[in-house]
């Protein structure tokens, strides 16, 4: 369905579970991506040509209002981080978490671990680079996939670099027979404890963005709230 200037595809979890040959790569788009997509061709591509959701409380909320009779549910990053996971136990399917801070991804995976424990699950935080990564990077985030060889991946780089890297290594994800990519930008930061996510009260109000600022003040994260803001613009502008 057109949003905002992009297509959504996913409602709701079950529509991410229609596994097929073709690796499948899930986009969770927020405010700031729709803003970036609007603005960027190629993220706007892979949002448009790979399964996508709603992510965040507004968006969430301009999507009902243009579509009143679609039900919805709002697939984010930092939900899918417990619920994908509950999915692998219960079918016997391998999870990694690639990417975030190294202590963050240990915590995510000892977290998930607990909560699951039949849970197969492996995790790696390579050292921080502007993407693309250089080929030592690359070298080992490649062998450490194919170590494990995943049925579901996570990856936390932040949106945009994390969606431009998977559309990048597609072959890699189809010889390693991975089924779900799921960008998820700090969902490994909630996960692991090192940062507490807003209360549920905060998240339904769509003020977790405001939340996340002051708990965590930091420069870029004024400058995309701000941005996030101009989802509005797009939503009127292609509203038809």
């Amino acid at each position: 369905m057109k949003f905002c200037g992009i297509k959504i595809s996913c409602l709701n979890q079950a529509d991410l579970f229609s596994f097929s040959n073709h690796p499948s790569i899930l986009v969770t788009v927020n405010a700031e991506a729709i803003v970036r997509a609007n603005n960027e061709e190629r993220l706007r591509n892979i949002i448009n040509n790979n399964k996508s959701s709603i992510d965040g409380q507004i968006p969430l909320w301009l999507f009902k209002l243009k579509y009143p009779d679609k039900p919805i549910t709002k697939l984010s990053g930092s939900d899918l981080i417990y619920s994908i996971p509950e999915y692998a136990e219960k079918h016997n399917l391998r999870v990694f978490l690639l990417g975030g801070k190294y202590d963050s991804n240990i915590g995510s995976v000892s977290t998930l671990q607990k909560l699951y424990p039949t849970l197969q699950i492996d995790g790696f935080s390579p050292e921080y680079f502007p993407y693309p990564f250089p080929e030592v990077i690359n070298s080992e985030i490649t062998k450490r996939l194919t170590d494990f060889k995943p049925d579901i991946l996570f990856v936390g780089f932040g949106m945009g670099k994390q969606e431009y890297w998977e559309e990048d290594n597609l072959e890699l994800f189809k010889k390693l027979n991975i089924k779900l990519i799921i960008g998820c930008g700090g969902s490994f930061e909630f996960a692991s404890g090192k940062i507490k996510r807003a209360p549920i009260l905060i998240q339904n109000i769509g003020l977790e963005g405001l939340w996340r600022l002051l708990n965590e003040f930091k420069w870029f994260r004024i400058k995309r709230l701000l941005l996030s803001f101009k989802i509005f613009y797009y939503y009127f502008k292609n509203n038809d």
